[in-house]
């Protein structure tokens, strides 16, 4: 078995697992490299069976000297209890669950052991075809593929072919890399059938002095035609904004940027939605709660209004770029 040295208590009697909805079972738990398994070994065959991988994260409640819970916090929202009697089992199982869902080295998660018995129809690696698929967008002679970033020093974020202007050669593309924000230069995202595209790319890096980059304003100017205008959606609060600008960061100045009008469309970011969220999965995995205090603890989770920001900001996309103006949007 892999990772045996990891794995110092691999099966164990008698432990009781509390899932979903309160539903308690009693059975047997199986730790492999690779999987989390309990069973009853009833004939109505309750089980656990998941892979480590898709852990979370791992807590520890402890009681007394007579072992304790090891909670389970699933990546799928599921929250697990497994209660086990022995301390020192106790401690071996949580220790085992927490080494094997948190491996740095990605040659060690699942895929990499998994031996099909069964024979390969087809190369994934070679099933998607970017050239192919990007021919359903690429409708005149406005667009292009390029391989600038096909070695990802360009942007290690970024896929080895992506869209471009057709006008913009590859030298002004790897300048205008160098002045965004881990070299998210703007590109093709969405075309729709109307001709107007969305774009992406990060932060421009004006910093506190108002820099400015001549090649990232003619690759978003080369995907405007003449006398018109396009939308730059910044999903950050003028005050947050404000404070990337001094530091590094920034946003598409309108003396720089004539042809490209700013809206501000705030929606929180990474860390405020986790916590958001994570309130949110307590409150739905506790069952005392009576329904005005579920409510309750729903609204101060704020992930309601969350939503709202998200779909408000999504709303006032499509409309600029098909139902009012049809402008393009980056």
């Amino acid at each position: 078995m892999e990772f045996i040295e990891d794995i110092p208590t691999p099966n164990l009697d008698n432990v009781v697992m509390h899932g979903s909805f309160g539903k308690k079972i009693e059975g047997t738990l199986c730790l492999t490299g690779h999987y989390i398994l309990l069973s009853s070994r009833t004939e109505h065959n309750d089980e656990l069976m998941m892979l480590t991988i898709n852990v979370d994260a791992v807590e520890r409640k402890l009681n007394g000297p007579t072992g304790g819970s090891v909670i389970l916090k699933c990546k799928d929202f599921r929250i697990i209890q497994l209660d086990i009697s022995s301390l020192e089992a106790f401690t071996n199982v949580a220790t085992s669950i927490e080494t094997l869902s948190s491996f740095e080295d990605q040659t060690k998660f699942y895929p990499f052991f998994f031996r099909p018995n069964y024979p390969i129809l087809e190369d994934g690696w070679t099933a998607f075809q970017p050239e192919l698929e990007f021919s359903k967008l690429l409708q005149g002679e406005d667009w292009r593929i390029t391989y600038v970033n096909s070695d990802f020093k360009v942007c290690p974020t970024y896929p080895k072919a992506l869209v471009v202007p057709k006008k913009i050669d590859d030298k002004t593309i790897m300048a205008s890399a160098k002045f965004r924000e881990g070299g998210r230069f703007p590109v093709l995202s969405y075309r729709h059938e109307k001709g107007t595209v969305l774009l992406r790319s990060s932060q421009p890096l004006t910093g506190a002095s108002s820099h400015r980059c001549k090649e990232d304003k003619d690759l978003l100017d080369a995907v405007l035609g003449p006398g018109t205008r396009g939308y730059v959606i910044d999903t950050r609060s003028p005050a947050a904004a404000q404070t990337a600008k001094s530091r590094g960061g920034g946003f598409e100045l309108e003396m720089h940027y004539p042809q490209w009008r700013r809206v501000s469309k705030p929606i929180e970011r990474y860390t405020g939605l986790l916590d958001s969220l994570t309130r949110l999965i307590e409150a739905c995995n506790d069952t005392s709660l009576s329904m005005d205090r579920w409510l309750s603890r729903l609204e101060s989770s704020n992930w309601m209004s969350h939503v709202k920001d998200t779909l408000n900001c999504a709303c006032i996309v499509a409309q600029l770029r098909v139902s009012l103006t049809r402008s393009h949007v980056l």
